[in-house]
This record gives structure tokens, C-alpha cells and sequence, in this order.
């Protein structure tokens, strides 16, 4: 595990486009899931600690957000074959055991991480309705993998606030987490 933290927020970025199988064997592509006042992507994976320790937050956040207009998805981009953990199986029963009423892609090829510049998981896009990158932050602060403080977490102000002027708070703290494990 290399702990890795993600770059400043790119302002405006457009949203790359993809298609790609879901845990419930359906293609989505980013129109699919494209929600009408934002949209927030996610890159996430099984197996890595500092998933598992916002996980439940991830599954309540995006509940929430999706009554304010914004739509979300995960990908996986991990090496399946080094990390078994990450397998389509394993992808399957995580989403299963946590709820998830989001789409949880598998990006086999890595090719979508990479047009995206995702670093880690988790790492998070939130795009505005125009489809422009707003926010790269993190969820919210954590100190040995729990959560700091309770309440609304940065993530969702974020997107809370993007779904309602288009634009993200300025003062953006990177998200971090295990590096996206490349395929050599």
C-alpha cells in the first residue's frame, strides 16, 4: 500500500467519457448516469482500508445527494490479477454487503483512470450539470482510518453546494488513499 494523495482540483476539467460493465451486468456510460444538477464519479476499489473506513459514508452520502439533483457511480481500475480482492466476483459481493444504490463499474483495461488522472482510491470527481470538474477533495478527515468528526461531510457540502450555484468551494483538502494499482 503506498498512501497517495490526489492532485488539486482542475476547474472546469469536462468529464471523459466511458462505458463500462456494471456489478449488475448492465453497460453505463456517463449520459446513463448523468444526474441533472451534478454528478459525482468515484474511483474506489475492495480491498483498500481507507475504502472500508468511509464506506458507510460513501452509501449514505450518495443517498443523500441523489434528492438534490446529483447522480453518482464508482469504478474499479485495480489490477485484478495481483489483487484477487478486486475481482468482478469480489466487486459483486462488496456492493452487495454495502448497500450500494449506486453503479459500481469495472474498468478493466485502466484506460478510464487514466483519462481521468485518478491516483487512488478513493478518489472523487464531482462535476457540475455542464459536466465540468468542480471538486477533488476528500470525504472527510480521518486520523488511523476513523473518521475525525461526525455530521455532513466535506464531500457532500461540496456537491450540495455544486448542485445548487454549479461551482465548488474554492479550498479543496486532497482525498488519500492506496495508489491505483497499475497493471505493469
Amino acid at each position: 500500500m503506498v498512501l497517495t494523495k490526489t492532485p488539486i482540483c482542475d476547474f472546469g476539467k469536462k468529464a471523459e467519457n466511458f462505458q463500462l460493465k456494471s456489478t449488475n451486468n448492465e453497460l453505463i456510460t456517463l449520459d446513463k448516469i448523468r444526474g441533472k444538477k451534478g454528478t459525482l464519479i468515484m474511483f474506489i476499489c475492495n480491498h483498500c482500508p481507507y475504502v472500508k473506513a468511509i464506506i458507510k459514508d460513501i452509501v449514505k452520502d450518495t443517498s443523500l445527494l441523489k434528492t438534490e439533483g446529483i447522480n453518482s457511480v464508482a469504478i474499479m481500475s485495480n489490477d485484478t490479477i495481483n489483487y484477487p480482492d478486486d475481482s468482478f466476483n469480489k466487486m459483486i459481493e462488496f456492493s452487495k454487503k454495502n448497500k450500494f444504490s449506486f453503479p459500481y463499474l469495472i474498468d478493466e483495461t485502466q484506460e478510464i483512470a487514466k483519462k481521468f488522472g485518478a491516483v487512488c482510491t478513493p478518489d472523487f470527481f464531482g462535476y457540475n450539470n455542464q459536466l465540468e470538474l468542480q471538486y477533488r477533495g476528500r470525504m472527510r478527515e480521518l486520523k488511523d482510518l476513523k473518521p475525525v468528526k461526525e455530521g455532513e461531510s466535506e464531500l457532500f457540502l461540496a456537491m450540495k453546494l455544486i448542485s445548487k450555484t454549479g461551482k465548488g468551494p474554492r479550498n479543496q483538502i486532497p482525498s488519500m488513499g492506496c495508489n491505483i494499482k497499475w497493471v505493469n
